[in-house]
């Protein structure tokens, strides 16, 4: 083997209905596609099997890849099911209800009767110990080995997987809490026990809290998923390290994600978003609205000004998560939601989802309720013998049979054919609204007009569906990038190195704490290189991103304001602070103490770009290769069908078409145009609301 075929990089991302891979291959910088059927029971399988077909289909060995970047599902399924570990917490004496009291708020302001989410940790696996910190760092109770001894008996007699350890006010002195930790773990066997300083150490007890819970409910799932894999990899010859992408948009060496797993709850969708930013900046559009929509869920992040938008504040499964996570809103149903009526004979769609098994009615794996998917084969969007490039069978007939069902009990009537494409029609109807409605909030709390934007589709079923959510909201401009189906993958393959350290100051901006904050800075800059060393990640490009939460005294929760690297004297800062509380609020207070809360540096470190393909603008355009009928209005009209492949730069194309593609297929509806850019991107352009 030459050392011009090693080095292949390979994305991967695991979804609940389909595992996607990205290859980029060295020896002619391509990149090569691939989709394969998961396996929930084993997420494992799918991967390794499907890397194999990957691998035989370019013709590439086991030793020619360099690095596969892996986007995971696993850590955010348990929460959501609360399928997660056996844990306990550690808490300060005083505090065992912490978890209990959380914010005191009321999960629905309008519903008396609705119940608080059930805590993570039940009471009795909560152990209080005599330690705690001051609002200073100064440490207010050190316990001896008597009373480490007893908590450590404590948690043997629970027969726990992990545990977590939080002290009040272990936020300004991380070092004492991640001892403890250590000394606690060591006696009680090895026991894997998550400080919660170590891992976010910043103000809010309850929410810090909920960071070490969550990462220890998890962390003995993702050990033993990633233990499988390298052992399953290992016995097809596979021995590239893996690096797994992170809810901020980056990514981590599998052994941070171990570690550190509650950074990775949200991977996939946050790679989807990356790429998406990614080409939006290649294309020159600033302003995008990424819309993912894969078998079960339909997502959207807003990228304004060519940067995505970052939360610090989630909700995962009902618990608050206030880790860096790139600003993702789930919107609707996938590809795999259920088509179905309620008492009222009124048409529903989701939230329950067919998945990977047994799917659609139209796979043929025993599925008797009809999906999205079996409405676009039956509105003849989708070809029942080209899905996943012909590898994969539909059952068209069985669709229509379904949503002609579907249809009798809403009180159509008529042949088969018609009511089927009446009942799926209306059912499209149906999940178009939820996403519009949903998009239109979205943009709303932003003060943002979606005229203004362009609608990046990827998932399986996102650019199939795309352009009926860009006609209902308004949208005039979508960009169908070349892989997709895979395009998640796409942007675990090429995601930086990434992580976010914070610290709490909590001080009023003057020109003392100005420099505090500096050197504050400087300090997670050092912390930031040798993460970036212990990763690998510090012998290319690195990059530093500062931020501060600011507010003004008295004002009960901070403004997230990203500092420019000249903004380090006290006016500087305050300027950054009044701007960006007078664009979201439409004010600003000159008068008003400024305050400093959480100092947030992220470093960066940059992963080489992925090749980008340059169409030869002066080929031949080749006309579709055939014609179907697909169903739109009420109506059977003619609709021309390209190959993808077969697309050149300049080449245009007019609505109503159909361009397939191995991993997905585009919707061009009536009205609405297309043409390809240089780097193999279509373009759909009509005219907005």
């Amino acid at each position: 083997m030459t050392a011009a075929t090693r080095g292949a990089r390979i994305g991967i991302d695991v979804g609940g209905t389909f595992t996607d891979f990205v290859l980029s291959d060295p020896r002619d910088r391509s990149l090569s596609f691939y989709k394969e059927p998961s396996t929930p029971d084993d997420p494992s399988r799918a991967l390794i099997d499907g890397l194999q077909a990957l691998l035989d289909q370019v013709g590439l060995g086991p030793r020619d890849v360099s690095v596969l970047m892996h986007g995971t599902t696993i850590g955010l399924n348990a929460i959501i099911q609360r399928k997660g570990a056996r844990i306990g917490l550690i808490v300060s004496s005083g505090y065992r209800d912490i978890l209990e009291i959380a914010r005191c708020r009321m999960p629905s302001s309008f519903d008396f009767h609705a119940d608080k989410e059930i805590p993570l940790v039940p009471r009795e696996r909560i152990i209080e110990i005599g330690a705690r910190l001051s609002a200073s760092g100064a440490v207010t109770a050190r316990p001896d080995e008597m009373e480490i001894s007893r908590v450590t008996a404590e948690l043997q007699a629970l027969k726990l997987d992990a545990a977590a350890l939080v002290l009040i006010n272990g936020y300004t002195h991380p070092d004492f809490e991640s001892e403890l930790a250590e000394r606690i773990s060591s006696q009680a066997g090895g026991l894997a026990i998550t400080s919660a300083a170590s891992i976010w150490p910043e103000i809010r007890e309850y929410e810090r809290t909920l960071v070490a819970c969550l990462n220890a409910y998890i962390q003995p799932l993702i050990q033993h998923y990633f233990d499988g894999l390298r052992g399953g990899l290992t016995e097809r010859g596979v021995t590239a390290p893996i690096v797994v992408t992170a809810s901020n948009g980056g990514s981590l060496s599998a052994a941070s994600a171990v570690d550190r797993p509650v950074e990775t709850i949200l991977s996939g969708p946050a790679s989807g978003v990356m790429a998406a930013v990614r080409l939006a900046q290649a294309v020159d559009t600033p302003g995008i609205i990424t819309f993912d929509m894969g078998g079960t869920s339909s997502d959207i992040a807003i990228a304004a000004g060519g940067m995505p938008e970052l939360a610090t504040r989630t909700d995962i499964g009902g618990l608050p998560l206030v880790l860096p996570v790139v600003d993702v809103s789930a919107i609707g149903a996938g590809g795999g939601s259920i088509v179905w009526v309620d008492q009222h004979g009124i048409i529903k769609v989701g939230p329950q989802s067919a998945g990977a098994k047994p799917g659609p009615v139209s796979y043929g794996q025993g599925g008797d309720q009809p999906a999205v998917t079996d409405c676009y084969l039956t509105l003849g969007y989708i070809d029942p013998a080209g899905f996943l490039g012909g590898r994969m069978k539909l059952d068209g007939d069985a669709a229509r049979a379904a949503l002609a069902s579907v249809g009798t009990r809403i009180g159509l009537s008529g042949n088969v054919a018609d009511v089927a494409a009446r009942a799926a029609e209306g059912a499209l109807a149906v999940t178009t609204a939820g996403m519009a409605s949903a998009l239109y909030k979205t943009l709303a709390e932003r003060g943002l007009d979606p005229r203004g934007f362009a609608l990046v589709p990827f998932g399986g079923a996102g650019p199939t569906h795309a352009n009926l959510l860009a006609e209902e909201v308004g949208i005039p401009h979508i960009i169908v990038p070349p892989a997709a189906g895979t395009f998640c993958a796409m942007g675990a393959a090429g995601a930086d190195l990434r992580r976010d350290f914070v610290r709490s100051l909590r001080l009023a901006l003057d020109a003392g704490s100005s420099a505090t904050l500096s050197e504050t800075f400087e300090a997670l800059r050092t912390e930031g290189l040798s993460w970036l060393a212990a990763e690998g990640g510090a012998k290319g490009e690195t990059r530093f991103d500062r931020a501060v939460d600011m507010r003004y005294a008295g004002q009960a929760y901070e403004l997230r304001v990203n500092l420019p690297a000249d903004a380090t004297t006290a006016d500087a800062i305050a300027e950054a602070f009044h701007r960006e509380h007078e664009r979201i609020y439409g004010f600003r207070d000159t008068e008003a103490v400024v305050e400093l809360g959480t100092a947030r540096l992220a470093a960066v470190g940059i992963t080489p770009d992925l090749p980008v393909p340059d169409l030869y603008a002066g080929g031949t355009a080749v006309g579709p290769k055939g014609e179907r009928p697909i169903y739109h209005r009420g109506t059977w009209i003619p609709a021309a069908v390209y190959s993808r492949a077969a697309l050149v730069a300049s080449q245009s194309l007019a609505g109503p078409a159909i361009v397939e593609q191995e991993d997905t297929t585009v919707v061009i509806l009536p009205g609405w145009s297309g043409r390809i850019d240089r780097m193999g991107n279509l373009h759909l352009e009509g005219i907005a609301k």
